[in-house]
Order: C-alpha cells, then structure tokens, then sequence
C-alpha cells in the first residue's frame, strides 16, 4: 500500500489526493470535449468543473460527518469538525460530493438558460470514469474503502491483504479489494455511455442509463463492503443506489418516450 506516495519539499503527496486531482483533470477534458462538440463555449465548463470540485469537496466531507455522527450520537455534530479532518484527503463519501454537485450544477445551469438534462448527460460519461479513477487512489491508500474477508479457493486468488493502508487489515487477512471491482465497473459505464452519447436528440437518457448503472453497481458492490446496515437490511448507499436506479428509470421511461414521439415526427 500506498497511502503517501512522496513528498515535495514539506508537503506530502497522498495517492488519494493525486488520483482525486486526476479524476477532475481528466473529467474537464471529458467535458469540455463534450461541450465543444454541442456548441457551448469551454467558459462554461470551466465554471461547472469548479462548481463541481467545490460541491465534491464540501458535499462528501459533509455527508461524510453526517455518518459518522450518525453511529457515535454520543458525540456532538460540532466534534467532528477537526482540522485534521477538514484537510485529510480522506473522509470523502461520494455521494455527499455527487448530491451536492448536482445541486449547484441545476442552479447554474437554470441561471444561464442551459438545459439541465443536457449538461447532465454530457457529464455522465466524465462522472463515470472519473469515479473509477478515484477508487484507483482508495486502493493505494488502503482507506477502508475494501471488502468482507475472502472465502474460497477463487476469492482467495483475487483476496487482497491492506497491511500498510491507512485503515489496515489484520496480517495475513485477505479481503475482497472493490476499489479494483469498482474500477472495472466504472470503465464499463464509461464505455457504455461514451458510445451512447450520440445517439439521443431527447435530452436526459444518458444521464437516466448513468444513474440506473452506477445505481446497480454500487447496490450489489455493497454487498461485500464493510458498511453498517442502516435500515431494511440495506446499507446508507444502497439506499441511495436505490433511490438513483428508480430515479433513472422513470427519468428513462419519460425521455424515451419523447424520443419515439421526435422520431415519429420526423418520419
């Protein structure tokens, strides 16, 4: 593992914080390849990748805190607003980060007269690759962010031991590393949704088929994560996977049935 990867003079590099810079690089270029391509100008994108970067930021570390307080009640909320924990590159729940960049990105968008939807869906394929990147730096870092202990001849071929990470394993204890799974995952989307982009004049269905398949990833992924059961048997992120899948769905539905309706006009 790991979690420092160097050190420029005094600071230190984490691989965590590397790969979550890497994840908006790559993510801007995404899009603003995506908004050129449909005519808007890359001043746009800039604003959003920052609207972005800060709903990230602040959106994961607050849910994040909500969480954690959430199973320590003992503690008052205002505890868990440590220096440590407000500069840690760690500590950053990804839904917290997408629930709140969705936010600001709706906002924006209504203020300059942009279609909400169609940002979204120019976004989708960045969002879903860049989450993939980002699970490549929980990886390295170690950051509990792994799987139940491993059972099984196969399992115990792919098992992963997170010794030296910064939440570590026990020695000698073989976990299932989903970072790596997630990683997969995410690539698929990505490709899934790259190749669909084009495909659609009704705006809404690629970000509808990115909120279904991110939706289920995570669902079953959670499956073999450490997460504490929340309510229903369900993890917090299954829940919130739920809710996303149901939302695509119906938003998949409603926009697919407006493109029939373009098509039928145009024949």
């Amino acid at each position: 593992m790991y979690p420092k990867l160097f050190e420029i003079g005094p600071v230190p590099v984490y691989s965590y914080g590397l790969f979550l810079g890497l994840t908006f690089i790559i993510g801007s270029i995404l899009f603003n390849r995506e908004l050129k391509r449909n005519g808007y100008s890359e001043n746009i994108g800039a604003n959003m990748v920052f609207l972005c970067l800060i709903g990230g930021i602040v959106g994961s570390k607050l849910f994040y805190v909500l969480e954690e307080w959430n199973f320590s009640q003992t503690k008052p909320l205002s505890s868990f607003f440590t220096k440590e924990m407000l500069l840690s590159p760690s500590g950053l729940t990804f839904y917290g980060g997408l629930l709140l960049a969705i936010l600001l990105v709706s906002i924006y968008s209504r203020s300059k007269k942009i279609p909400v939807l169609k940002m979204f869906d120019l976004m989708s394929p960045a969002a879903a690759l860049g989450y993939g990147i980002a699970r490549i730096g929980c990886h390295l870092s170690g950051d509990g962010d792994y799987g139940t202990v491993v059972t099984g001849t196969f399992w115990e071929f792919i098992g992963y031991s997170y010794t030296n990470g910064t939440v570590p394993t026990k020695p000698g204890e073989l976990v299932h590393p989903t970072s790596v799974y997630e990683l997969v995952a995410a690539i698929l989307i990505f490709a899934y949704l790259w190749r669909i982009r084009k495909d659609y004049a009704v705006p809404g269905i690629v970000f509808a088929y990115y909120l279904i398949l991110s939706g289920v990833e995570r669902f079953f992924i959670e499956l073999i994560r450490l997460n504490p059961i929340v309510v229903a048997g369900m993890t917090q992120a299954q829940i919130i996977s739920l809710i996303m899948m149901i939302t695509g769905i119906l938003l998949l539905i409603s926009r697919k049935r407006l493109q029939k309706q373009a098509e039928a006009v145009m024949v």
